[in-house]
């Protein structure tokens, strides 16, 4: 077949030639196809039956909007619950899994069953290199386990069991059927780590009643209080809440929603969309890293797992800091509140075995504590704290709450967590972890050693929550198994001390980093690789961001994460695919035009992705030519796809990153589409169609870079509609970022030039990690169902990362399979292997450690309200686009009257008037709100659906942190700051301004209010507004002065303009984005977005916050 390709040497095309390539890869795109094995639910309540609560299940149609529904007194209908499986519905359930049987391969014991591999297809043994950190060759073989008891010889290796590897719709379940791949001759494997089960026992009985919350009187353990851990980073704060206005609420005489009739229960729970990973070519993927997380196994004895202890940690003193620190990154050096000062491990007055007595009762305190203290809503309207919300703390041993795992890396939805599936049903509260596993910290302990320690049976990394039975053995906290200590372990290389293994970093540290030995090595650790993909079409020059990307590639180019391997391409395309041939020794780049898109063929393999270092003259000079290339272009036409193809293909041997600019709708060869957006349809307040992707080309294409290792971060840059709902899929499962920028056009909107040039900056320096994977592990009793983020599912646990970025945030969904009875506390690790942009394997591991409760007082007074909101959010993107919109907000708002109905019937004993919640959930209504009424989910308004699908985007895959500003803004007065209670960062005074409450009342026209919405910030300048704050701060005469598009403080020598713009700044530092700053009067065009901020106010489509009140509290009262 020939296929056509100009060359342009410069700006010149010279010639025609035909290139002979056979494409073998056409046509095969895309997975397979598995069924999804469902089991209907048994008949009895056994916990083997037990179903998991589901917040995220539809009870009953919202309530119309003010003005959508009739006046008159409410229509109560018959409760429907729906709580419970309907007929015949199919339930998901996990296939049971017992422990290995002592004398067979662990490969045998995976719950999956697959084909061995031939030994001829087996992986070799990797030399061991004269300067190995073993004295001793290790005997395991690389890639696959060797038998328990009996390790194989060396130079034979083991033969291994096929990966079984599922594609599930960014979320996986344990109860898929996986069907196994046919191995490649490279002979990789991913072993899933066996998982072991404690029987079911029966609960304990529960505790008596004695107080309003049936609270009972504690044990022995003291009040806990957060303290700084030794070795602590020190995360971004968030800003201070100030008391806001007290009073009586406003006399409201809401409008009454009717109550229709209730939705039949919608479970959202495990599911899969059947996909089994099969890249292009149908083999599997020679590079994939995903068993060597399991890591290698200490040869010895077989051992039975011990039964689980009632006591846990340690008593030991402290490490002495300063392991190996890495330095802060300049940014977060500055916004840290945490005390970086290490802190001392002081002895526990009681060892290991007389811990067991008070655990039970550990959140037992002396009285009554505050996050139970009863609240009445619709009477205390002033909820916002004077403080900083900060998460609950676990009720631990002081020694262990010290140096357990930082929230805003690791944090649960509840800090303790329930005895039984059916306690934490009956408590309507969603069990969950949100995690932040690659951020940037500013105290990170990182080891070098010979030997990673980890459970021989669950192969989990010895943390600060084991227990050492003796100097030689150690019990894990996961499954109970006693190990022995190795050697190596033996000496302290801090205290230079032997025989102190409970002084080691990793014990010492719920955060540390392992640089890994070459048993977490299939081939050499990847090189940083980097392509650029521009769309080069007339729409795109038109806006002008050709110009930004290619002037911040030349500026940071030197900053780009790598070594000396780095490696760095381009492809530009309208409606053909434009090659820039960058081989060393050229005179100057040339470009290679390939106009057969349907069948597209790479011209120069070995020439189009180059060394950065020896060809960096070229790249600069291509970077300053692009922009000229083809500012005449008329080409309108976008071939988006076959550019995509083309840089799978290219990235294919080595893995990567691919970075997309796009700016109209693809409308050329494969991945075509359509608009589909109704304008007239956005301010519908019917279900949103649409929000589902239009093709699966994107996502099977993602799911072939994933296989090679390859992410896709992609930037959208347009003003007309684009179909993110299908673009983004190449990035969500190839673990890539997206990037939206609406409206942007260089000479006409400067301020979203200015935040597309900070995030590129951020986006092209920040760190980056390579070929990773991901597990979390969880004590056993506990499973894991449901993942969240950008990413894709490889086994049943194990999250495929091509690229992992400091920025990306994660939350699953658990259930409790089995009985926790015998245990007083629960661990969870989360551990990340990559390859540094330097070239070095790499482990970082969490470690959280949570209490066990039997009662529902303990279990509400632990409950984490942003992190429920977060889960919530996430569940409620995918009920949207499984479901529908409406069916999400039903679920939402049912979540929280479900969780106030429980606290009402089964918490409180004395009954009173009012909507009552628990003061830790006082918020949980106010965020529900302010979730209905986010861009997200809002309806009754015009929603453009790309603004829409972002905001579900940033839902799903931002941290925690970032998210919650976007759901719930803070509102601050600014024309009145002063120095009192200021923060003082890096000799900067930063104002502490109150919290106001989101509400029209609290602003005044003599003031000047910012509020701080996440990804912008808007500042409202009152009509009346002091004059000195005009001039001091704004540098304007008067009120009309204020320009109508001002997106910049002036730098003025006043002290009210130090303090604005110090404040803006800090608030601005804490996030990795760019957040715009708008300051808007009463007449300009945005003061309509900074009032759907206003979440308390009514609207013409939706509730005021006390009408939403009084809806939650019919429905609890009922």
């Amino acid at each position: 077949m020939n296929k056509h390709c100009f060359i342009l040497l410069g700006h010149h095309c010279t010639h025609d030639r035909n290139w002979k390539t056979k494409d073998s890869h056409s046509g095969k795109h895309g997975p397979l196809q598995n069924q999804v094995v469902l089991q209907p639910p048994g008949p009895s309540y056994n916990m083997a039956h037990q179903p998991p609560y589901n917040p995220m299940q539809a009870k009953g149609p919202m309530p119309p909007g003010p003005g959508l529904y009739n006046s008159g007194p409410y229509q109560p209908t018959p409760p429907v619950s729906s709580y419970q499986a309907s007929p015949g519905q199919p339930m998901l359930n996990r296939p049971p899994m017992g422990p290995p049987h002592p004398m067979t391969s662990p490969q045998s014991t995976s719950p999956f069953p697959g084909p061995r591999m031939p030994p001829e297809q087996a992986t070799p043994a990797l030399p061991v290199s004269a300067n190995s950190y073993y004295q001793h060759p290790p005997a395991w073989q690389y890639g696959a386990l060797p038998l328990m008891g009996a390790p194989p010889p060396m130079g034979v290796p083991p033969p291994m069991a096929t990966p079984p590897l599922a594609f599930v719709d960014n979320h996986v379940t344990s109860s898929l059927s996986l069907a196994p791949l046919q191995a490649s001759s490279a002979g990789y494997s991913a072993a899933p780590s066996p998982v072991y089960h404690n029987a079911v026992q029966p609960s304990g009985p529960p505790l008596p009643p004695t107080s309003l919350h049936r609270y009972t009187q504690p044990g022995s353990a003291p009040p806990m209080k957060p303290v700084a851990p030794p070795h602590t980073y020190q995360p971004g704060m968030t800003a201070p809440y100030g008391q806001p206005p007290t009073g009586p609420p406003p006399s409201m005489r809401p409008t009454p929603p009717p109550m229709g009739n209730a939705t039949p229960p919608l479970h959202f729970g495990p599911k899969t969309d059947g996909h089994i990973p099969t890249p292009a070519n149908g083999a599997q993927v020679p590079n994939s890293f995903d068993h060597l997380e399991t890591g290698p196994k200490m040869a010895g004895p077989p051992q039975q797992p011990a039964p689980p202890a009632r006591h846990m940690g340690l008593s030991y003193p402290s490490l002495p800091p300063g392991y190996q620190n890495t330095s802060a990154s300049p940014m977060q050096a500055q916004t840290q509140p945490y005390s970086n000062a290490p802190q001392s491990y002081q002895q526990s007055s009681a060892g290991p075995a007389q811990l067991s007595p008070s655990l039970a009762g550990l959140s037992l305190q002396s009285q009554t504590p505050e996050t139970l203290r009863v609240v009445n809503l619709l009477q205390e309207r002033s909820l916002l704290p004077p403080g900083p919300i900060t998460p609950p703390t676990p009720c631990l041993p002081q020694d262990l709450q010290k140096i357990n795992c930082h929230p805003e890396v690791f944090r649960s939805t509840l800090t303790s967590i329930p005895q039984t599936q059916s306690l934490l049903n009956k408590a309507k509260l969603p069990l969950g972890l949100l995690l932040h596993p690659f951020k940037d910290l500013s105290q990170l302990p990182v080891v070098t050693s010979s030997t990673i320690v980890r459970c021989r049976s669950c192969r989990t990394y010895i943390n600060p929550f084991v227990t050492f039975l003796d100097q030689r053995r150690w019990k894990c906290n996961l499954c109970y198994r006693v190990n022995d200590v190795p050697e190596e372990f033996m000496y302290n290389p801090v205290t230079r001390s032997y025989g102190e293994p409970h002084k080691r970093p990793e014990v010492q540290n719920a955060t540390i980093e392992f640089i890994a030995p070459s048993e977490y090595m299939l081939r050499p650790p990847q090189p940083a690789v980097y392509l650029f993909v521009l769309d080069v079409s007339h729409n795109a020059v038109e806006t002008g961001y050709l110009d930004v990307v290619c002037h911040s590639l030349l500026e940071n180019i030197n900053a780009l994460p790598g070594d000396s391997r780095t490696k760095i391409g381009f492809i530009s395309f309208d409606s053909t695919i434009h090659f820039y041939n960058l081989q060393e020794g050229l005179a100057q780049p040339q470009m290679l035009i390939v106009s057969d898109i349907e069948d597209i063929f790479l011209p120069t393999p070995d020439s189009l992705l180059v060394n950065l270092n020896e060809c960096k003259e070229l790249v600069q000079d291509l970077l300053k030519s692009l922009p000229q290339m083809f500012a005449k272009t008329m080409e309108t036409q976008s071939a988006l796809g076959p550019a995509l193809q083309a840089a799978f293909k290219l990235l294919s041997p080595t893995g990567g990153r691919v970075s997309v600019f796009q700016t109209q709708l693809p409308n050329l060869g494969v991945g075509a589409l359509k608009s589909r957006e109704d304008p007239n349809q956005r301010a519908s307040a019917k279900d949103i169609p649409n929000l589902s992707p239009a093709t699966d080309f994107y996502k099977k294409l993602a799911l072939d870079c994933s296989g090679q290792q390859v992410a896709v971060d992609l930037f959208l840059l347009s003003s007309q509609y684009c179909d993110l709902a299908s673009l983004a899929c190449i990035s969500r499962y190839s673990a890539g970022s997206v990037y939206y920028y609406p409206s942007y056009q260089q000479q006409h909107n400067p301020a979203g030039v200015e935040c597309f040039q900070k995030d590129l900056k951020r986006y092209l320096t920040r760190k980056i990690g390579l070929e990773a994977v991901m597990r979390i592990r969880c004590t056993k009793g506990l499973s894991i169902h449901t993942f969240h983020g950008n990413f894709f599912v490889r086994s049943t646990d194990l999250l495929s990362l091509p690229n992992v970025n400091p920025d990306a945030g994660f939350a699953v969904q658990m259930s409790i399979e089995e009985n926790l009875v015998d245990m007083q506390s629960v661990s969870f690790q989360a551990a990340l292997l990559y390859t540094s942009s330097k070239g070095e394997r790499r482990i970082r591991v969490h470690t959280m450690c949570l209490p066990v409760v039997n009662s529902l007082s303990d279990i509400f007074a632990g409950a984490d309200v942003q992190a429920i909101t977060g889960l919530l959010a996430s569940m409620a993107v995918d009920r949207s686009v499984t479901s529908s919109l409406s069916d999400a907000r039903d679920a939402m708002t049912n979540a929280s009257i479900d969780s106030l109905t429980s606290y009402r019937t089964s918490v409180l004993t004395i009954q009173q008037p009012g909507l009552l919640a628990p003061a830790c959930l006082r918020l949980f209504p106010l965020y529900i709100l302010a979730l209905l009424k986010q861009k997200a989910f809002r309806t009754g308004t015009s929603t453009r659906l790309d603004d829409r699908v972002f905001a579900m985007c940033q839902l799903k895959y931002q941290p925690l942190a970032y998210v919650m500003l976007m759901i719930h803004p803070a509102l601050y007065r600014v024309d009145d700051l002063t120095d009192e209670g200021a923060l003082n960062i890096s000799e900067r005074a930063i104002p502490q301004p109150r919290v106001q409450q989101l509400s029209v009342e609290k602003l005044s026209r003599e003031g000047a209010f910012l509020m701080d919405a996440g990804s912008v910030i808007y500042l409202w300048i009152g009509r009346n507004c002091n004059p000195d704050f005009l001039t001091q701060v704004l540098g304007v005469p008067d009120y009309a002065a204020v320009p109508q598009n001002m997106n910049l403080l002036p730098e003025l020598d006043t002290a009210e303009s130090q303090r604005t713009r110090a404040f803006v700044g800090w608030l601005r530092e804490q996030r990795p984005f760019f957040p715009i700053l708008h300051v808007i009067r009463d007449e300009s065009p945005l003061k309509a977005s900074f009032m759907q901020n206003m979440i308390e106010d009514r609207t013409e489509s939706a509730l005021s916050y006390y009408e939403f009140l009084l809806h939650v509290q019919q429905q609890v009262s009922k």
